[in-house]
C-alpha cells in the first residue's frame, strides 16, 4: 500500500467514511474532522510511518506543516519520510 493509500485510509478512518469518499483535493473541515480528529490522524500517521508530524494542535497557523488538504498532507508526509 503506497503512502498516498495509507494516509487516506487514517483520514477516512477519523472522517467516518469509505477512503473512496478522501479525495486529494478534500480538506479536513470538508471530510468534518475537528480538532481532536486532526490530532488523533497526526497520532495515527506518527505511528504508521515512525515519524514525528512538526504541528502543534494549540497554534496550528503557526505550525510549518501544511493541512490545508489531503494533497498537502501527504506531500508532508512524504517529506518527512525522505528525511528520515
Amino acid at each position: 500500500m503506497s503512502t498516498q493509500d495509507k494516509v487516506i485510509a487514517i483520514i477516512a478512518e477519523q472522517a467516518v467514511l469509505e477512503p473512496s469518499d478522501v479525495t486529494l483535493d478534500s480538506t479536513l473541515e470538508d471530510l468534518g474532522i475537528d480538532s481532536l480528529g486532526l490530532v488523533e490522524s497526526i497520532f495515527a500517521i506518527e505511528e504508521e510511518f515512525d515519524i514525528t508530524i512538526p504541528f502543534n494542535a494549540n497554534e496550528p497557523e503557526k505550525s510549518d506543516f501544511d493541512i490545508s488538504n489531503v494533497a498537502a498532507i501527504i506531500a508532508g508526509i512524504d517529506t518527512l519520510i525522505s528525511e528520515k
